[in-house]
């Protein structure tokens, strides 16, 4: 009754098999392997971005601060809402990659709308060189409280942006839990919509450690280069990143995984309402936020559930609601799911 983080789930037998074939004889390093070519032509393909500069790092924090550093310079803001990954979960290293630009809150919800985005960019940039121009505009998909943004709501952000000539960056750590939830295509919820660079997940979604940095204009790709080198994110092993990332996205893997873990966290979102849970978001990918009594809490896990409380100590008065973090990844066995319910 695994519940905490897609974070904490094994890798699907596919990717460690290409794993092990990977590591047969020799390859060239620093990403000049023969399945980093595979892996840049299947993503454009993915895409519809024949042009699109691709590159791989090993985490998400790598993938989302290499390539806001691009988007950003030292003298400039970053726009993210004040729940977004690289707000509270980063360590302030979109800072430290960018050399010191900031970041502002555009809102304290999940999700930004296009006229929260338009008044936190008419609130910078108005005080000369005593304050920061205006710079790229990051957005979660999915967000950080199990929300998705519409394609169309996308696409108002990204119109936004279009208007003060800014950037638009995409921290898609599940970004195909996202996908199949919308049921677009790649397109339609990145470049379509307005969208220059993606931090394209695998590690949440069954990848034992690898992540996508996809810019739709090549030109930023020298840049890149040197920013991951200089970073210490440039793999000398590259193959090894390679070879997860494309069997990731052979035979539609990573779209079967995150279509296993939406599916099994409306599994359990639904036994949760039945319950009497009350959902603080509308769950529409994997991710489930919602308050049930303490002492609920408490017999789940005493009878060895593993969740995260999200507001509240487990310690207190036995009906008071406390708010928790429920994540189902791609593998969590639906007799768990039915178990933990069994509890409730």
């Amino acid at each position: 009754m695994h519940f905490a983080s897609d974070n904490s789930g094994p890798v699907p037998p596919q990717i460690l098999e290409a794993l092990a074939a990977a590591n047969q004889g020799y390859a060239m390093g620093y990403g000049a392997d023969a399945e980093m070519e595979q892996v840049t032509a299947r993503i454009r393909e993915i895409f519809e971005a024949p042009e699109a500069a691709v590159y791989l790092v090993a985490t998400g924090t790598a993938a989302n601060v290499l390539a806001l550093s691009v988007l950003c310079q030292p003298w400039q803001t970053m726009f993210c809402t004040r729940q977004a990954h690289i707000n509270v979960d980063e360590c302030n290293g979109p800072e430290f990659f960018s050399g010191g630009a900031k970041l502002t809150p555009v809102c304290d919800a999940d999700k930004m709308t296009a006229q929260d985005l338009r008044a936190a960019l008419e609130g910078e940039e108005n005080r000369g060189v005593h304050g920061p121009k205006r710079g790229p505009v990051s957005l979660s998909q999915v967000t950080e409280f199990g929300t998705v943004y519409s394609v169309e709501e996308l696409a108002g952000l990204g119109a936004v942006a279009r208007d003060y000539g800014l950037p638009v960056h995409m921290d898609g750590a599940r970004f195909a839990n996202a996908l199949v939830s919308l049921g677009c295509t790649p397109a339609e919820m990145t470049w379509k919509a307005g969208v220059d660079a993606v931090s394209f997940g695998g590690t949440k979604n069954g990848c034992l450690g690898v992540e996508a940095v996809i810019f739709f204009d090549p030109a930023h790709a020298q840049e890149f280069e040197y920013r991951r080198k200089r970073g210490a994110h440039l793999f000398s092993k590259h193959r090894y990143l390679s070879a997860q990332m494309l069997a990731y996205l052979t035979d539609g893997l990573w779209l079967d995984n995150a279509r296993a873990a939406n599916s099994k966290c409306a599994m359990l979102a639904e036994g949760l309402q039945a319950a009497g849970a009350r959902f603080t978001h509308p769950p529409q990918a994997n991710m489930i936020f919602a308050a049930l009594p303490r002492s609920t809490h408490q017999r789940l896990f005493a009878a060895g559930a593993a969740y995260h409380l999200w507001e509240g100590q487990l310690q207190g008065p036995e009906h008071e609601p406390v708010t928790a973090r429920f994540v189902c990844d791609w593998s969590v066995p639906e007799e768990d799911i039915r178990a933990f319910l069994s509890l409730l």
